[in-house]
Formats: C-alpha cells, sequence, structure tokens
C-alpha cells in the first residue's frame, strides 16, 4: 500500500491518461500511475506493451508521481478473451473493448488502485461524469469525434462514484499541446486503433491462430454460389474486401459486400451495393440491459442509439422485456446492425446504458431463421 496516494491513474503510454495524469497532478492530488498489461506475448512478435510501459514510466518520471505496474494478462484472457473466441465461433463480432472497461479497468485496476491505497481511479476516456438529484450520470465527451460512452455504458454507480476522466472536458488537439507544454514524451504518439490485443496486425491473420478455417460457400442472396470463404466467423456485416471475389461472370464490375451469415450451414451471403437492401434493418432484439443509474428510464421511452462507435444519434423507440432485454425500434432503417456488437442508448448527451445485440429483422437474418 501507497498511503500517501488519493488518486490511481491508469497509465497506458498514450497522450491521454499522461494529460489526466498532468491534470490531476496540477489540482494538487497524490497521484500514482499504474501501468496495465492486458496481453501476454502470442509470439508474433506485434506486442508493444514494453514500448508502452516505457513511455508510461517516463510520463511518471516527468511528473514526479510514483509508477507502478501489473500484470492482468491472466484476468483479461479469462475474462475477455476467451468470450472474444466463444463469439466468433458462433458466428458474432463481439466488442471486446467493452467488455474489458467493465471487467478489467473498472473492475480488476480498481481493485488494485484501492489496494494501493486510493480512495479514487482516473483514466484517458473522453467521458464525463456528472451529479444530480437521480445519481450519478455518464455524459459524452465534449470531443464527439473522441467521445468514448459507447465502451463504457455497462459501468454503473459504483465505479463512477470512484472514477475521474479529466479529459473528457477536452477536445484531443488541447490535449495534445498540454502535453507538449508540459515536455511529456507521449505528446506525438500516434493514438491506438483496432482491437488492443491485435493492434496493427492483420485480423484474419490473427484470428487464425485460435480458430481453423473452415472452408464454405460464398453465395448471393438467391442462392448463387459465387465462390469459397475459409471462416464465416472471418467476415462481418457490411465488410468489403478479403472476399477475393474478383469478377464475377455477367455481374456488375462493383464490390461485394457481406449481407448475412449462416453460421449453422456454414454459408455466408454477399450483394453488391453499399446500402444493399439486404444489409438494412428497422428493429432489433438484445440480451439484458446494464443501465448507469441502475434502472430503465420508463418500461417504454423515446431516446436515441448507437449500435456501433461515432455513428450519428439514431432516432428509436425502446421496449423493456420482464427479462431485462430490450426490443429497439428505429425511425429510419439502420445499415449493418450486427449481432454481437452493442447497442447503446442516449438521451441528449447522457449515456443511458445498452446491451448486446442478439439479432435484427435484416432480411437474410429474418430468412435464416425461418420467419420469411
Amino acid at each position: 500500500m501507497d498511503e500517501g496516494l488519493d488518486t490511481v491513474v491508469g497509465v497506458s503510454g498514450g497522450v491521454d491518461s499522461s494529460v489526466a495524469a498532468l491534470l490531476l497532478v496540477r489540482e494538487g492530488r497524490r497521484v500514482g500511475g499504474l501501468f496495465m498489461n492486458n496481453w501476454a506475448d502470442d509470439g508474433s512478435g506485434d506486442c508493444r506493451a514494453e514500448d508502452d510501459r516505457r513511455d508510461a514510466l517516463a510520463v511518471c518520471a516527468r511528473l514526479g508521481i510514483p509508477f507502478h505496474a501489473r500484470d492482468f494478462s491472466r484476468q483479461y484472457r479469462d475474462a475477455v478473451f476467451e468470450h472474444f473466441l466463444a463469439e466468433y465461433r458462433a458466428g458474432r463480432t463481439p466488442n471486446p473493448d467493452v467488455l474489458c472497461n467493465r471487467e478489467i479497468k473498472f473492475k480488476t485496476f480498481l481493485e488494485e488502485a484501492q489496494a494501493l491505497g486510493a480512495e479514487t481511479i482516473a483514466t484517458g476516456h473522453y467521458a464525463r461524469i456528472r451529479r444530480d438529484r437521480g445519481g450519478l450520470r455518464l455524459l459524452r465527451g465534449v470531443d464527439r469525434d473522441k467521445d468514448q460512452t459507447y465502451f463504457l455504458h455497462q459501468l454503473g454507480q459504483a465505479q463512477l462514484a470512484v472514477t475521474l476522466f479529466p479529459v473528457g472536458h477536452l477536445p484531443k488537439a488541447q490535449v495534445r499541446a498540454l502535453a507538449a507544454e508540459a515536455g511529456l514524451a507521449t505528446a506525438a504518439k500516434k493514438d491506438s486503433t483496432g482491437i488492443c490485443f491485435i493492434g496493427e496486425r492483420d485480423f484474419r491473420e490473427f484470428l487464425a491462430r485460435y480458430l481453423p478455417a473452415r472452408p464454405g460457400e460464398i453465395l448471393d442472396p438467391e442462392g448463387v454460389v459465387l465462390g469459397e470463404h475459409q471462416g464465416v466467423f472471418f467476415h462481418t456485416l457490411g465488410q468489403r474486401g478479403g472476399l477475393q471475389l474478383g469478377g464475377v461472370r455477367g455481374r456488375p464490375q462493383a464490390p461485394w459486400y457481406v449481407v448475412g451469415k449462416d453460421v449453422p450451414g456454414n454459408r455466408l451471403y454477399v450483394d453488391q451495393g453499399h446500402d444493399s437492401p439486404w444489409l438494412m434493418s428497422t428493429r432489433l432484439r438484445s440480451g439484458p440491459a446494464s443501465w448507469i443509474q441502475g434502472s430503465p428510464p420508463a418500461r417504454r421511452f423515446e431516446c436515441t442509439a448507437q449500435t456501433r462507435h461515432r455513428q450519428p444519434d439514431q432516432a428509436c423507440t425502446v421496449e423493456v422485456a420482464d427479462d431485462g432485454s430490450l426490443a429497439v425500434v428505429f425511425g429510419q432503417a439502420q445499415r449493418a446492425v450486427t449481432p454481437g456488437q452493442s447497442v447503446v442508448l442516449y438521451d441528449g448527451e447522457s449515456c443511458l446504458g445498452g446491451a448486446v445485440i442478439e439479432r435484427t429483422d435484416a432480411p437474410l437474418e429474418s430468412r435464416n431463421r425461418g420467419e420469411t
């Protein structure tokens, strides 16, 4: 235990967490940095955790705060990665960042920070917390292009009560400027992209390390065989490229998009046109929802939703079933709503919560269920 600490910052080796620590030091808080190693080297040579660790250490040294490091790779594999693989085996497309926030950053990390004597934790997420008569609200980051509430929607009142988001009120450009002015080593560091444990690697090559190829037919929606895939789990709805179809005799020279998956039959369906009607849906059903304030605002209500990060707000009506699952009806047809991803609900700038998408009324999905 470090009895001198009141706040532990999750220092990732990136500019956002670096500036989060900087701002807290300037507030006069007794701050410590904790670096999490969440992924064990898988032998690919692409793991950059040690580089990130060195950058995080350099930032803490520059700020004059204690640095701690912990290996959470076992917890990450058990709580996040095994779920990730199971979802892909089932033909769904999971979002591991949502589960990582719930199970690692705001659970395992929080417990470790408290063991160090901290009362609060802080991260570099672009989000805000506001207290009102109804409790704590999770608000979008001021920089809407960087807003990360989509990935934080499974947090609850207990986590928010001990969490700080110091950069949530800042635009990204100002965060970088503050880092440069303070001489932080991460000021110009490129933002990380993609799934954290895959990084810049080819996604299919990575997934093939864990899921063996299972070739099957690529068909158009009418059932005409066009080619062969190596596994439906390598593909997601709306995906362009990676199909290796090339020119198809009698078809226009236009891109092909994944429009459906028949997992039991091991069939992949494709169509031409970015906004193919086979990709469109107006309704979805989800699993049990998580609510920021512990319960839904009503059994039936109107709000906006995102079915993917950075999507513009989509007007919808939500009905909450007795088991906590959601029926969501959109005002306009939505493209490539994907089972396994999350539907996240908003009331203006306030994130209400969300749930994992289980199914939609997209034409091929409905047909595969025998509904049409």
